[in-house]
């Protein structure tokens, strides 16, 4: 059986080799983000800002269809809103930044600092979070029953002070969508809840290509203040989870502590159930450590801002015109399609450069389907098509299939929506083969040993312990730099005794070291 050529992959660092120094290498060629000298915040260049407007688009609609409404909150939120929810400020205390003064002054050595006279009454903090803010409306907005379920969301920016940062995955300022739902009772709020959670997973499954687990977190990895919390967990190529999204049942305490109350039915006053649940720029972290690969990042159609582009081979020469006009007839007839529930998005690269740089250029970001189209090609009719999941043949040379001009438009969508299953496809054979069951605590430490580098997750039953004993558990788990991740809501029934405390396990959870 004759073996493949050696491939000269379009990265310097191969994933097997350093996966962390790999993600920055794509971050870098794909052009999705750079520093942006302020510690841990970055500049979103336009093809990670376009797969994010195509994140917000399509979840947008998801928020939308389902009764919510757009707002928006101030950034800055006083400090004694947070001193009324003391869990929740308590979670984010080492997080926040805070600003104290209103105005600067010279410092008489020509540089500036606060102004002693424009100290701020009362600290502001910029905004980690929109639970106490939103509340503090909520309170002003529901006054009846008839004001309930009160649903909003709003589009923003957030800031939490992290020590170790790594781009789209952990930073400072981060941008991400968060709805706040207030309800007459907690059956109402945990539909909401449980509601939030389904999109999200249809979601990133749908639209990403990205396979995850629903599930509850365990009591030490709720958000601060909430009475349940329920995630979406990925996982990426080196076996770690990533959490993609959140949602939470928040009880009445938020409610208590704002203020959110109701006259019901009966005209007695009652306090509202709240839920939050928020997405992250995190997702695209995600989407480029479960799709990439060592030529760069691949982008699921369905969020790619360019589904197909054209690269003709230009020549600065007069029939260049006639291709042009070849080319743009072509993407005429692509745009006038419909893939995935939308209109092609198609872009003609009409650059100066050469072909083959710039098809290298879109290669490393991960654009579906490339076409080279030179001056033969558009005298015979045809087009070169270059899918990004198929990109080498066996023979090592960049893996083009020539069509006719009208077969390819023929069979675009059909490419597109192949690209977009065959991606999930492809990430959910490798999650499911990298995921074993476990039976003991030692059986867990071998599995997570040192030499394993990329070892997968390890499902295991516990007596889902609480309090110091869920404590201790973690605390064993920390030692192995393991977390646990959920309890998967669609998991078999737990038989067997808990790993951790001998007792009989009552659920199946997930372990793994996580981003």
């Amino acid at each position: 059986m004759n073996q493949p050529a050696t491939i000269r992959h379009a990265l310097s660092t191969k994933r097997q080799d350093d996966f962390a120094q790999w993600y920055q290498e794509v971050v870098s060629e794909a052009e999705m983000a750079e520093e942006s000298g302020v510690r841990g915040c970055m500049v979103i260049k336009p093809w990670g800002y376009g797969i994010w407007e195509r994140i917000q688009r399509l979840m947008d609609d998801r928020i939308k269809a389902a009764g919510v409404q757009n707002c928006y909150f101030p950034l800055f939120i006083p400090l004694s809103y947070f001193a009324k929810e003391a869990e929740h400020v308590d979670g984010f205390a080492k997080e926040m930044a805070v600003v104290t003064h209103h105005r600067l002054i010279s410092d008489g050595k020509g540089g500036l600092e606060p102004d002693p006279e424009a100290k701020l009454e009362e600290p502001l903090i910029i905004r980690p979070t929109s639970e106490t803010m939103i509340g503090a409306a909520m309170a002003r907005w529901v006054q009846s029953w008839r004001d309930l379920p009160l649903m909003v969301n709003q589009w923003a920016n957030v800031v939490r002070w992290e020590m170790r940062t790594r781009m789209f995955l952990r930073t400072s300022e981060f941008l991400w969508q968060e709805g706040h739902t207030a309800h007459a009772d907690r059956d109402d709020a945990m539909v909401e809840t449980l509601r939030a959670l389904e999109m999200y997973r249809e979601f990133a499954e749908s639209a990403l290509a990205l396979p995850v687990v629903a599930g509850e977190k365990p009591e030490n990895e709720r958000f601060p203040g909430a009475v349940a919390t329920y995630s979406i967990e990925a996982m990426m190529q080196d076996g770690k989870a990533l959490q993609a999204g959140t949602s939470h049942y928040l009880g009445t305490g938020f409610a208590e502590a704002s203020g959110i109350q109701y006259q019901d039915r009966e005209g007695t006053q009652q306090y509202a159930h709240t839920t939050s649940w928020g997405v992250s720029t995190r997702m695209i972290g995600g989407l480029i450590m479960t799709h990439g690969d060592d030529d760069g990042l691949r982008v699921p159609p369905m969020v790619a801002p360019h589904q197909i582009v054209i690269l003709p081979m230009l020549r600065d020469a007069p029939e260049d015109d006639a291709l042009l006009a070849y080319c743009e007839d072509l993407r005429k007839a692509l745009a006038s399609q419909s893939a995935l529930g939308e209109p092609v998005r198609v872009l003609l690269d009409k650059r100066p450069g050469k072909a083959t740089q710039k098809r290298w250029t879109w290669v490393k970001k991960g654009v579906p389907l490339v076409l080279e189209i030179g001056g033969r090609d558009a005298a015979g009719g045809q087009v070169s098509m270059l899918r990004r999941d198929q990109l080498w043949a066996q023979s090592g040379k960049a893996n083009f299939v020539a069509l006719a001009k009208d077969d390819f438009v023929g069979r675009a969508v059909s490419e597109l929506e192949e690209i977009q299953s065959a991606l999930y496809t492809e990430a959910k054979a490798k999650r499911d083969a990298n995921i074993a069951l476990v039976a003991s605590f030692d059986e867990l430490a071998a599995f997570f040993a040192e030499d394993k580098r990329y070892p997968g997750w390890a499902e295991v039953v516990w007596a889902r312990p609480t309090g110091d004993e869920l404590e201790a558990v973690v605390q064993k788990l920390k030692a192995l730099k393991l977390t646990i991740r959920n309890t998967p809501l669609d998991a078999a029934p737990a038989s067997g005794d808990c790993i951790f405390t001998g007792r009989p396990a009552v659920e199946r959870i997930y372990v793994a070291r996580s981003y």
